[in-house]
């Protein structure tokens, strides 16, 4: 989906370290089950977007990662509603399943038979006027549905960028951010890479 190699590698490194990270908890550090599972479902993520910045990755099968991360995202909504105890964890816990959700999309976008939108948003112009406006009704609709979802992950994904890198920054200050993790500067460069992607949904990159 990236073609520019320098943003590329950009998005490989960010995912690449978040996957590290990532990985390393899962095998190293002991944790409750929610956190076991939060950190595998992470380090898929972030290998999964580590393919899907080179072009072949367009080659590769899409429904069954998509179904993959649409039911990581139904898990992290069941274990922020049942299993997590703390407000603040239940919202972190939402938008990791918001991340999920998002990487669902991105595999849903590489599909042109699970998203025919940036095909059919292009009319065939043989077709007679009243009958190609009538038929593409419905694709304008779609390709606008499209470019907002698009640009809503962008920008929220880029907002969220920016919080967590504050967030960082901050306990930094404060020497309360654990010193061998990346802890929220790993969501930031999440976040970051999900806004690149998405604005590589929106316009060629």
């Amino acid at each position: 989906m990236i073609h520019d190699i320098v943003i590329r590698w950009v998005v490989i490194g960010l995912f690449a370290l978040t996957a590290l990270e990532y990985g390393v908890a899962v095998i190293t550090k002991p944790r409750p089950w929610t956190s076991a599972v939060n950190h595998a479902l992470h380090f898929v993520m972030a290998v999964a977007m580590v393919v899907m910045a080179w072009p072949w990755s367009a080659k590769l099968p899409t429904t069954g990662p998509a179904l993959f991360f649409l039911l990581a995202a139904v898990t992290f909504a069941v274990m922020a509603i049942f299993a997590i105890r703390t407000t603040s964890r239940r919202e972190l816990y939402a938008y990791h399943g918001l991340m999920m959700l998002a990487t669902a999309w991105m595999y849903v976008v590489m599909d042109d038979h699970l998203m025919p939108a940036r095909t059919s948003a292009q009319p065939d112009m043989s077709m007679p006027g009243m009958k190609m406006s009538a038929m593409n009704m419905p694709a304008t609709n779609l390709a606008t549905w499209f470019s907002v979802v698009g640009w809503f992950g962008a920008v929220g994904f880029g907002v969220a960028a920016v919080f967590w890198t504050c967030r960082y920054v901050l306990d930094r200050r404060r020497k309360t951010a654990p010193r061998r993790s990346l802890g929220d500067l790993g969501q930031a460069m999440m976040a970051a890479g999900m806004a690149i992607f998405f604005v590589a949904t929106l316009s060629p990159i």
